[in-house]
């Protein structure tokens, strides 16, 4: 490893994947359905177009993390703490987005 370089662990890109592809499911529902949903990308006026592009990087980018992650082990060997890592990074991002919802909701209005 050269300097500068950082590796990290396939239980951390796990964990990330698992992030990346609980965010990508929220944008893809609301490309799919026609709404709006906050992006980074143009903020609360993000439309279906520019929600299935933000959903559709998420979902690349954890699964090619999570294929990064699985090249650690050997071809058809069981699950090991990655999955445990993907599943909790998973769990954070909705735990995550529930709480900020309530709390700061950007992206419904009142009910």
């Amino acid at each position: 490893m050269g300097s500068g370089e950082v590796r990290f662990t396939p239980a951390a890109r796990s964990f990330v994947a698992g992030l990346l592809v609980s965010n990508s499911a929220p944008h893809l529902a609301t490309a799919v359905t026609g709404h709006r949903h906050f992006t980074p990308l143009a903020g609360r006026r993000s439309g279906p177009g520019i929600n299935l592009l933000w959903g559709a990087a998420n979902l690349a980018g954890g699964l090619a993390l999570l294929r990064s992650s699985a090249r650690a082990g050997r071809p058809g060997e069981e699950w090991d703490g990655r999955l445990v890592a993907f599943e909790g990074g998973c769990l954070v991002f909705a735990a995550w987005m529930a709480v900020s919802e309530r709390f700061f909701p950007m992206n419904h209005g009142e009910s």
